[in-house]
């Protein structure tokens, strides 16, 4: 990473704002410190709250490529790591038949057909291989089985990778790793001692209020403040899903498109369907919804 490394965290500050994203001390300074250590971050907190976006604005200010693996329960090595092309293994097999009819060695047949040309790498092993700076991202880290994040937990503690036919893989460059979890299982404690720790929640009022005026184009600052006022006194009900910044982003997107300035409790609940996904959710807010002055 070395010519991508932060002098402080202003510039991590900085350098995430001049790609829209607004981060606040805590973020900026495990991100320096992951960046400097050579550690992996562990991102956790509710869905919607700008995890996944925060690997993606690391990668654009450090002109470093996203590598990114999403996890889903049933995810296996040859998903996340590499596999062998058995196709093209095989078309290669048929043509030395054909051209060394009754001559083969399997010996010189396997050290054929399991070389670099026939390595399909996965995400994983993309990222240690990389000639080039990349920023990997392990979206929802949560969601794989223990097995699958012993995997992952080896990978990130030798960045190397050890492949029966090609030996061992070592990296060629530390790639700056975040991991992702909406928490809904816990996680090992050898991959969290693994990590450095940060838990993104909902963001403050001003913060969020300021992330509506730098994302929305043509919101006033008043409107900015009633969408920020509204969408955070419904997270303080209880829901199935709160919603999440998008959702409030789309939420003040919607009220510019249609014209409004100003929120009253009858736009509020006209529009509830843009920030909530459950119908047992929008009846709920409808009936404790209230605008305050």
């Amino acid at each position: 990473m070395g010519e991508n490394n932060f002098d402080d965290l202003a510039s991590v500050r900085a350098g995430l704002k001049s790609v829209n994203y607004l981060a606040d001390d805590g973020i900026a300074s495990v991100v320096f410190l992951a960046e400097r250590l050579g550690k992996p971050i562990l991102v956790e907190g509710p869905a919607g709250t700008g995890k996944t976006e925060l690997a993606k604005s690391v990668a654009a200010m450090m002109n470093s490529r996203l590598i990114r693996l999403q996890c889903y329960e049933g995810l296996d090595e040859a998903k996340a790591l590499y596999e062998w092309n058995y196709k093209k293994q095989l078309l290669r097999i048929q043509s030395d038949r054909g051209a060394n009819a009754g001559n083969e060695d399997w010996a010189d047949v396997q050290d054929d057909i399991f070389n670099d040309e026939f390595l399909l790498t996965r995400p994983l092993l993309e990222a240690i291989t990389a000639d080039d700076p990349v920023v990997l991202l392990i979206d929802e880290v949560d969601r794989v089985e223990i097995e699958t994040e012993a995997l992952l937990l080896e990978i990130l503690s030798d960045y190397q990778v050890s492949i029966p036919e090609l030996g061992t893989i070592k990296a060629k460059q530390i790639p700056l790793v975040f991991l992702t979890s909406n928490n809904t299982r816990e996680l090992s404690e050898a991959l969290k001692r693994r990590c450095l720790f940060l838990h993104i929640d909902y963001p403050q009022l001003d913060r969020e209020k300021e992330i509506v005026l730098n994302k929305v184009e043509g919101i006033e600052d008043n409107l900015a403040e009633q969408v920020a006022r509204v969408v955070r006194s419904i997270r303080q009900i209880e829901l199935k899903k709160s919603p999440s910044v998008s959702e409030t982003l789309d939420w003040a997107r919607t009220l510019v498109l249609l014209g409004i300035d100003n929120i009253d409790i009858e736009t509020a609940k006209e529009s509830l369907h843009i920030l909530l996904k459950y119908q047992s959710d929008i009846e709920k807010v409808r009936k404790e919804l209230s605008i305050e002055g």
